[in-house]
């Protein structure tokens, strides 16, 4: 008997316009984030910023090559003499270089899974941001979404009797650098696409990362050499996993609807949560309840996305401009 036929994905659904290259890039680049705790797990005895300042510099070789076989030097050159562009990407690779230390330090001592927590909250963070900063207004299901991730911070923080720094440096740093990016994108300037970008980030941060690298050589701390071939290939190899998971998102960007791609942004922490379990690390109930209003908050956010989404289509059909309702 013959298989049915697929069916083809409502206008409503998230599936809808996207292809299945840009579907498996995107399930691909989120999936290889979600494995980086093994990864940076496997670099101890290297400290964070040993980490940190190997993955800007392998980076960059990697980001010069992949320009020079696509022949993309242009765009990275006229960023570079734009100070219009390359202010505003200076400071987003500030905000990268924290996000990346800071993960670098919680994966190799032991705190993945405040380091998940960090980027399930990222979401709220983001549009939390967008308050602050872009003065934009709320639907009610956004400010309960919100509200029920800052009781979520709280009843953490009084489990841990302290702030959940980690996840809240990673949320703050990497929803600043997406603001940034966010801005970059309709500057007057021009656009600067993820390669683009990620090189000048890079490019910025090479003289501190190379100085970094300087003193603690000098210090007789490099890990680099001296802990065997596998120690120092999975150093070289910081540029590799930097680069591909970039672009490969790059390519899900262009061929996925927005709808899906903030489903599949869940799959990095859901990923890093468990590899955290896997590393041995251990919840108790008290930090489970405060995750798991987190993942109400989540829920309560995506559902909002996808019903917003589902009316700009609708409207998009009949003709009319699809405008969200007001906060409440």
């Amino acid at each position: 008997m013959p298989s049915p036929a697929p069916s083809t994905p409502s206008p409503a659904s998230p599936l809808a316009g996207a292809d299945r290259t840009g579907v498996l890039a995107g399930f691909a680049s989120y999936a290889l984030w979600g494995a980086f705790p093994f990864y940076f797990a496997a670099l101890v005895p290297a400290g964070a910023v040993e980490v940190l300042a190997h993955r800007v510099l392998w980076a960059l070789l990697v980001c010069a090559l992949v320009l020079t076989a696509l022949r993309r030097w242009g765009p990275v050159v006229r960023v570079l003499r734009t100070p219009a562009l390359l202010g505003p990407l200076s400071v987003a690779a500030v905000a990268i270089a924290v996000n990346w230390g800071v993960y670098a330090w919680a994966a190799t001592t032991g705190h993945v899974l405040e380091a998940a927590l960090g980027y399930f909250v990222n979401p709220l963070v983001t549009v939390l941001l967008g308050v602050l900063v872009l003065r934009e207004r709320l639907r009610r299901a956004q400010w309960a979404a919100v509200g029920i991730g800052a009781v979520a911070v709280v009843v953490i923080t009084a489990d841990l009797g302290r702030l959940p720094w980690v996840a809240l440096t990673l949320a703050g740093s990497f929803a600043t650098y997406g603001l940034l990016k966010n801005r970059l994108a309709r500057s007057p300037a021009g656009r600067v696409d993820a390669l683009t970008g990620l090189s000048v980030e890079t490019v910025v941060l090479a003289l501190p990362a190379a100085a970094a690298l300087a003193v603690i050589g000098a210090g007789g701390a490099s890990t680099f050499t001296g802990h065997g071939a596998l120690h120092t290939a999975l150093m070289a190899l910081l540029g590799v996993t930097t680069v591909v998971p970039l672009l490969l998102f790059a390519v899900a960007a262009g061929r996925v609807p927005l709808t899906l791609i903030g489903l599949l942004q869940y799959l990095t922490p859901v990923l890093q949560f468990l590899a955290g379990l896997a590393l041995g690390e251990r919840m108790p109930p008290s930090q489970w309840v405060g995750f798991a209003l987190v993942w109400l908050a989540l829920l309560v956010l995506t559902s909002d996305a996808l019903r917003a989404a589902s009316r700009g289509r609708r409207g998009a059909r009949t003709g009319t401009a699809a405008e969200a309702p007001p906060a409440q």
